[in-house]
């Protein structure tokens, strides 16, 4: 009896310890740690925190290696926070832009210039909020850090003053340009700055704690260390140089997040935007946001779909895991991170790290993308045994 009573408690035990360190005893938990490990070690980042998701539930959840190796070293943790870098467009931006689209705020096809007149000038009067979404607007990818010298004001009048590269809507061309005048488009038809808006509307509603745009100077010890600018380490500080320039708050970077933030937003959006206390918006909206689209200037022999702010398949999906559906939406960004939601799958696979620490060679895709098929390959394989049963 009590040989009994000892099992059934190990068992509960066993149960409290699985749930607390978000691990799923049949998950391949060894190979993504083999996998991350062997990263660190050829150097492709200094340390990274993985989370994967499935059916609601964390599977996998660890940190590794170092969020700072110059000038001293300090150890990752699991609740780091990174600088998501160009996660902003999809995650504060688009969402944002969808948000105020299912209000009947705006639509997805107005013209930028409807709200933005200062956009109308070099011939962009037909340029769309689909066609800025979808990179599709014709605008450059950056313009010169010489238009952010000036004022805050001349900056964004400078940026509101770029030409077109390209007809709209003729080829894709990802542009950090065109989400930055999302940004200020979300301020103008809101009433309130991007950061505001995505806090309010986004980020406390899901109890994202630790997610937000960080003022310009602000040092944190729990940020993972990127480069180095104007002879100090950036902990903290937007990495991006425009973001920089613009004060931390921009619509193409300068969100910060936590792997355990991005899985509250990634199970919300696995439910096509809601929870038991939270609706972003319509099953509609949810759909066309993530619905992907084919982009032209795509070779023949090549698919290349995005959606409205999301990477779907693309030249930009090197971290995209193989065996993923065509539901799958997810973003990479500069810094080192990339977040992918399969709802299909019902599963997330979340990867941050600070490869650009600390001297910018780090490369992290493929092994992203590593991640995210070893995950997708289990969860296809979970589907397939609850099928069965």
């Amino acid at each position: 009896m009590n040989q009994i009573i000892s099992r059934v408690a190990f068992v509960f035990l066993l149960a409290v310890s699985t749930a607390a360190t978000g691990h799923s005893e049949d998950f391949p938990s060894d190979d993504v740690r083999r996998i991350v490990k062997e990263g660190i070690q050829a150097g492709k980042c200094p340390g990274a925190v993985v989370a994967i998701g499935f059916d609601g539930r964390t599977v996998f959840q660890s940190a590794f290696g170092d969020r700072q190796v110059e000038p001293t070293k300090v150890p990752m943790t699991e609740d780091t926070i990174f600088d998501l870098a160009s996660l902003t467009k999809p995650i504060a931006t688009a969402t944002s832009v969808m948000i105020l689209a299912d209000q009947g705020k705006i639509s997805i096809d107005d013209p930028v210039s409807q709200y933005l007149p200062d956009f109308a000038g070099q011939d962009k009067e037909s340029v769309t909020i689909r066609h800025l979404l979808l990179h599709t607007s014709g605008l450059i990818p950056d313009n010169g850090m010489s238009d952010y010298k000036g004022t805050h004001a001349e900056s964004i009048a400078n940026l509101m003053n770029q030409k077109l590269r390209s007809p709209p809507g003729t080829r894709f061309r990802y542009s950090d340009v065109g989400f930055m005048v999302l940004g200020e488009l979300v301020e103008q038809v809101s009433g309130k700055p991007l950061n505001e808006f995505a806090q309010q509307n986004i980020f406390e509603p899901l109890k994202m704690k630790d997610t937000n745009f960080r003022s310009i100077g602000q040092d944190d010890e729990r940020c993972a260390t990127t480069q180095q600018r104007e002879g100090h380490w950036m902990r903290g500080e937007v990495h991006d140089p425009r973001c920089y320039a613009l004060g931390g708050v921009a619509g193409h970077a300068g969100l910060f997040s936590t792997a355990e933030d991005l899985s509250k937003l990634a199970n919300v959006l696995l439910k096509s935007g809601k929870n038991e206390d939270v609706s972003l918006f319509s099953q509609s909206t949810f759909d066309a946001m993530t619905t992907g689209i084919k982009v032209p200037g795509a070779s023949e022999n090549q698919i290349q779909l995005r959606s409205l702010g999301w990477d779907k398949q693309s030249g930009y999906s090197s971290n995209r895991g193989k065996s993923m559906t065509e539901s799958a939406f997810g973003h990479g960004g500069f810094t080192g991170t990339a977040i992918w939601i399969d709802p299909e799958q019902k599963l997330y696979v979340i990867f941050l790290s600070n490869r650009v620490h600390p001297d910018g060679k780090g490369s992290v895709n493929s092994l992203a993308g590593e991640i995210g098929t070893i995950a997708a390959d289990w969860a296809i394989e979970q589907l397939r045994s609850s099928e069965t049963r």
